[in-house]
């Protein structure tokens, strides 16, 4: 067989095959890549067994106390429980809200901020900078508590944090750790609210 430059020729077909083989597997290296990206990132121990959503009906809301917490609070914590179900999150999100405004109001609709925000009022504590609505829609549980959720749903992989962290990416506080003393009793008010445990069994 004829030989150029010392070099045998290639069998008809063999780099074509090569070829091929290289693009395969670089396509189920890609393949791989999207399946990982788009795999939800575990949950953090608090909401591992977090449940789909739960709706209250305002006319079930205990008078209280409950945790600590009255009528007025409690029906406050109902508003934020129906808000996240109405944007189809789950037990974790719910119970997040209801410690985030325990930690910011004591789930009462505050017409007043702090030093830190003179201009924050509600339940959230929302600020008057454009990012939380209008004065009416800050000091409108079920408005605040929806625009609380839309911003939770843009922290990354905020199911996966530990709830104190998620809540602390969207309210960007200066204390991450500042809600977690309230955790325990935001489970207890939506458990309460709901009729039975809503991350899993009591205990």
């Amino acid at each position: 067989m004829a030989t150029t430059g010392g070099q045998r020729l290639a069998a008809p077909g063999r780099g074509r095959t090569a070829l091929v083989a290289a693009l395969v597997v670089l396509a189920a290296l890609g393949a791989l890549l999207v399946v990982r990206q788009g795999a939800e990132a575990p949950r953090s121990a608090e909401c591992a067994a977090a449940e789909p959503g739960v709706r209250i009906d305002p006319a079930t809301v205990p008078e209280g106390p409950v945790a600590g917490y009255g009528a007025e609070q409690l029906a406050n914590a109902a508003a934020i429980v129906n808000a996240a179900e109405a944007l189809g999150l789950d037990t974790c999100a719910q119970v997040i809200g209801v410690m985030t405004a325990m930690g910011e109001s004591s789930l009462r609709v505050l017409d007043r901020g702090d030093a830190a925000g003179p201009d924050s009022r509600g339940l959230f504590q929302q600020r008057a900078n454009g990012a939380w609505g209008s004065y009416a829609d800050r000091m409108d549980p079920t408005t605040s508590a929806t625009n609380f959720f839309l911003a939770l749903q843009e922290v990354p992989d905020w199911r996966s944090l530990p709830p104190t962290l998620a809540a602390h990416r969207t309210q960007r506080n200066a204390d991450p750790d500042h809600y977690a003393r309230w955790w325990d009793a935001a489970v207890e008010v939506v458990g309460a609210l709901a009729g039975r445990p809503v991350l899993g069994a009591a205990g």
